[in-house]
């Protein structure tokens, strides 16, 4: 069957059983079926072989490592779900392996089966140890289930739910003194260290310092959800490394699964998990923890380590930053207001969000995948693996410019 009535027929069980607005984006933006994939590389049932430099964050070491997808293999054969009953040995070898590379005192694990589910255990982690009011970030990000949407910080997305937890304050991100202002020894202060659907914010120099000195100094709980920017995005494990901070709570996801499994996952202090330890069916969940989705942490992890992907997202980064600021500059600098990131996280952030349409549209025309951002739709964001040659950088430089020289086009002058 021609590859174009293969995604006909796929976008008529869209639009009849998925979602009909997502089938209306897909034709927007002539989206083909997703074939497969490996690397860097997506292949799609429209003959093209795209370069992903998104997915959300998820691809740091590209799709079907082998690693990864051996490691899986293997224990889909073995023992793929545990009875819950006996001790699941790939269990405790995920959490280890996830605790030795935490920051310094987070010894307790729980392996979720999202990042949305990670944010949700961590604030009841905060309420065991009597923090009753939470204090977010304007314009963070932390999930869609009802308790990590009450932290979300846009309120396109919590409005249509109220109600929704209460004694939620949200502050400005970076600024200390808001967050101050509203501190109590009963508050529990969660944010991002960089706001990656936020439109890659990046705290102020010193900031995630002072947030864990005034929260030490308030008795409140700091949970810093790295779950975009841990586990080797920004160069380092995590972002609280780059800040020399330690929080209470931090959570993890994405690039856990190491691209081949959905993981989420909660790494806390004793005190904080003490009451977890004392009662575990405060918190239980039937498939979280499987010993398929930590086989894939444990093969992550090993795989990071092996491969040097913390040196090599540190060298990549400003090289990708360095592409799309060149290509936005020299053809489209009436439409961007900065280029900005760390690692490989980097946001363009465009003067209206239909710019930001148009450029993604410029990509995909040359092949390449970025990210939107589902809090800031003037950015998009490219958030490639760490495994880009040479090749794959002269690819994305072309398309890069490409895409600025058809967003000018389009859009001639800026709105």
């Amino acid at each position: 069957m021609p590859a174009s009535s293969d995604r006909d027929r796929v976008l008529t069980r869209y639009a009849r059983h998925v979602n009909t607005g997502l089938a209306s984006l897909a034709r927007l933006v002539a989206a083909p079926v997703e074939v497969s994939a490996a690397g860097s590389k997506v292949h799609g049932s429209d003959g093209h072989t795209y370069l992903d430099c998104g997915g959300f964050g998820v691809f740091l070491l590209g799709h079907c490592h082998p690693a990864v997808v051996a490691a899986v293999r293997a224990q889909l054969e073995r023992n793929p779900l545990a009875t819950r009953l006996f001790l699941n040995a790939e269990l405790a070898q995920a959490a280890q392996d996830l605790a030795g590379i935490a920051p310094a005192g987070l010894d307790y694990v729980f392996l979720t089966n999202s990042g949305a589910e990670a944010t949700e255990l961590g604030l009841k982690l905060a309420r065991l140890a009597g923090k009753r009011r939470i204090v977010a970030m304007q314009n963070g990000f932390h999930g869609k289930t009802l308790g990590a949407l009450s932290v979300t910080g846009r309120g396109q997305y919590r409005d249509p739910f109220h109600p929704l937890l209460p004694d939620v304050d949200f502050v400005p991100f970076g600024d200390l003194d808001a967050l101050r202002a509203v501190l109590t020894p009963e508050s529990v202060v969660l944010l991002e260290p960089v706001q990656a659907e936020g439109g890659v914010r990046l705290a102020p120099d010193g900031y995630l310092r002072g947030v864990r000195e005034v929260t030490t100094a308030a008795g409140a709980v700091l949970i810093l959800d790295e779950i975009q920017s841990g586990m080797g995005r920004l160069g380092t494990w995590w972002g609280a490394d780059l800040a020399g901070v330690v929080p209470d709570v931090l959570l993890s996801g994405k690039i856990l699964g190491g691209g081949v499994m959905p993981v989420g996952g909660v790494i806390a202090t004793a005190p904080l998990f003490a009451p977890i330890n004392a009662d575990p069916l405060l918190h239980s969940s039937t498939f979280a923890g499987s010993p398929l989705a930590a086989s894939a942490v444990s093969a992550t992890i090993a795989a990071i380590k092996a491969e040097g992907v913390l040196d090599r997202a540190g060298r990549l980064g400003p090289l990708v930053h360095q592409l799309a600021l060149d290509a936005v500059t020299t053809h489209c600098p009436h439409l961007v207001t900065e280029v900005r990131g760390l690692g490989l996280l980097v946001g363009i952030d465009f003067v209206t969000a239909e710019a930001a349409t148009e450029f993604l549209i410029g990509l995909l025309d040359q092949q390449v995948i970025p990210s939107y951002s589902l809090n800031s739709s003037n950015v998009l964001r490219l958030t490639p693996p760490a495994i880009l040659d040479a090749a794959d950088l002269d690819w994305l430089a072309r398309a890069l410019a490409a895409a600025a020289r058809h967003v000018a086009r389009a859009l001639p002058t800026a709105a």
